[in-house]
């Protein structure tokens, strides 16, 4: 815009010429908006710091006290402006095809009139809107993919009570437990394009920024419980932002960045339907979704929809493992089939339980928790321990917990070791000890291994 305005401020008198290569008034508006939208931005990126920040400030609730304070990192501090937006969903919801539900309208085998009704019945915490967008999700999931549903209702006999307790223990409306459908069908193991993982479907990022532990050996976005719990937390900090479980439930799909940036187009207005169009589009249809996939899992019965047989037993024991302990060691001596032992605990993503460098929880079939107890631990350990734990495996091991952490950091010109510490929030020394190094000297291009505090 100064370039725009430089022949009116550097001559005394202004010619002609000058006045015809002046900016018009229309020039000078497009510029101003142009502004406007880059101020914005960057508004909506601080803002987004700022509440990213205050995640790390505990609730003065003793109930809440139980959510574990979270370390602000480097990693994180790195990583905040791309984490709110990254997700992606996996699902394919309709089998087999694949439609627009902006632009098409489904027939359906129920009226309208009985689709509102059946909304209104279900008496929800959370608003459930009726509207062609809507009743297109409502048909796609209960009359369009009856045997994925199967599948998800068969499932939901396990996963469910499990969200229900944890969305209890925050206060928050057990209606949120609907949206695992929408993000992975149930699956634990879920992958996306973009790299989100497990039934919630956590970004690497998102889900260390809210304490899941994630390592070569352990991937805590795929423990049931551990994730849920992170997902309240995200939920309970984006309703407190919002005040509305809608726009909460649509921040969780493109991050609180894109909602404020949605509410400050529509005027400021702060519901759903009124930011709808200033969505991305993927997340136009999240809140839809949950609608749909709701509806389907209350009224199943009326569309034929039979629930499959749950693959995860419902009665399972936990136990504390303190000792490396490998799926095959737990399979050959108490009998338990490997493929059960993934089912039940798909974090541990090389079937090896890292006890040996922090306390991890294994789940058995109730039906083999006598024996785990009767043979032991410190049995189960020693079979085949040379073969399947060597030297090797037990270094990579260590090495992995104990560095899941760690920033690797490429020295750049004018950087001193004092700069560095500060930026990381370490001290010289430490950096000093963590690299071997004997002296402060640095040089540009070295990389030096930091663990932040």
């Amino acid at each position: 815009m100064t370039a725009l305005l430089t022949p009116f401020v550097t001559n005394a008198q202004v010619s002609i010429k000058d006045y015809l290569e002046a900016p018009s008034k229309r020039q000078l508006q497009q510029e101003k908006l142009r502004l406007q939208y880059e101020l914005d931005s960057i508004k909506a990126v601080v803002t987004d710091l700022y509440q990213l920040l205050d995640l790390y400030t505990l609730p003065d609730s003793e109930e809440e006290e139980i959510v574990e304070q979270i370390e602000y990192t480097a990693d994180v501090t790195d990583s905040i402006l791309s984490v709110m937006y990254e997700k992606r969903r996996v699902v394919d919801y309709v089998e087999g095809q694949s439609y627009d539900l902006d632009s098409v309208l489904f027939p359906s085998k129920t009226s309208d009139e009985e689709l509102m009704k059946r909304l209104k019945s279900m008496n929800s915490y959370i608003s459930l809107p009726f509207n062609p967008t809507v009743r297109n999700y409502i048909v796609q999931y209960s009359e369009k993919m009856p045997e994925k549903m199967g599948v998800v209702l068969g499932l939901a006999q396990y996963y469910m009570p499990i969200f229900e307790e944890v969305f209890d223990r925050y206060g928050l409306p057990l209606e949120l437990k609907y949206m695992a459908v929408i993000e992975s069908m149930l699956r634990a193991t879920a992958e996306s394009r973009a790299g989100a993982k497990g039934m919630w479907q956590f970004m690497y990022r998102t889900g260390k920024l809210y304490g899941l532990t994630i390592t070569s050996y352990v991937d805590e976005r795929m423990d049931v419980e551990k994730a849920v719990d992170a997902a309240a937390r995200y939920l309970r900090d984006s309703y407190n932002a919002f005040g509305d479980w809608t726009l909460a439930i649509s921040s969780y799909n493109c991050g609180t960045g894109n909602v404020r940036k949605a509410i400050r187009r529509a005027g400021g207005k702060m519901d759903f339907w009124s930011i709808y169009p200033y969505l991305p589009r993927e997340t136009r249809g999240y809140m839809p979704a949950f609608v749909g996939a709701m509806y389907a899992m209350t009224y199943y019965r009326d569309y034929g929809i039979v629930p499959q047989p749950c693959p995860i037993p419902v009665e399972v024991d936990t136990f504390v493992i303190n000792q490396n302990l490998h799926f095959q060691q737990v399979s050959e001596v108490i009998g338990v089939p490997v493929e059960k032992l993934r089912e039940l605990n798909p974090q541990y993503i090389r079937d090896i339980v890292p006890g040996n460098e922090a306390s991890y929880v294994l789940k058995l079939p109730f039906n083999y928790s006598n024996s785990f107890i009767d043979i032991g631990v410190d049995s189960l350990v020693r079979y085949k321990a040379d073969t399947l734990f060597t030297e090797q495996v037990v270094k990579s091991i260590k090495t992995s917990t104990t560095a899941s952490d760690r920033i690797a950091y490429k020295v750049k010109k004018g950087d001193v070791l004092g700069k560095i510490a500060t930026k990381y929030h370490v001290t010289v020394k430490n950096i000093q000890k963590w690299n071997h190094l004997k002296s402060t000297t640095i040089r540009v291009g070295q990389i030096l291994y930091i663990y932040p505090n």
